[in-house]
């Protein structure tokens, strides 16, 4: 008497299945990946050069327009109302100054500009009181972010999202 074996093949077909399943599962996972990786590096090269113009701006703002008048005209002018360097402080730095640039239309990115100036008087003749040389220092720290509240953003659900992406600057001037 002879007895059939039935059933191997449905096994053996079902077992390829579900391996190609699991294969093409894990190439659709690595192709989102590298697609969310290369979204986070463009938004974050937007952000770099939203912070460079910044810095860019800010620098112009204390080193140029104080220049273009006596009493200055720029946002960190000497003597004005928003002056961060003001007069009569010893070597202590001035208030900071601040303010916001809305980018979003070539970058996408809100940038927060702060300014910090140091006062230093070189050159002192034989009278303490009379200065040969007023020499500014200006810190100016640019932040850019989605956000239109400011940056660097502290909370709330789209710093916390993964397209979130921020990035500062740094640079240091003088006159």
């Amino acid at each position: 008497m002879k007895t059939r074996q039935q059933g191997f093949g449905v096994i053996a077909a079902l077992v390829v299945v579900v391996m190609l399943a699991v294969l093409a599962a894990a190439i659709v996972a690595i192709g989102i990946v590298q697609q969310t990786s290369l979204a986070q590096d463009v938004q974050s090269a937007r952000a770099w050069q939203a912070a460079r113009s910044g810095t860019e701006w800010g620098v112009y703002q204390a080193l140029q327009a104080p220049t273009l008048s006596p009493a200055g005209t720029g946002i960190w002018a000497l003597g004005a109302a928003s002056d961060i360097c003001p007069a009569g402080g010893a070597l202590g730095h001035g208030t900071d100054g601040k303010t916001t640039l809305d980018l979003t239309a070539a970058t996408g990115f809100y940038v927060t500009v702060t300014g910090q100036c140091w006062r230093y008087s070189e050159g002192l003749d034989s009278s303490p009181s009379v200065q040969q040389h007023l020499t500014l220092v200006y810190r100016i720290q640019a932040t850019a972010c989605p956000v239109s509240t400011g940056c660097p953003a502290t909370a709330g659900a789209q710093v916390s999202s993964v397209g979130y992406v921020e990035r500062s600057r740094v640079v240091v001037v003088t006159n």
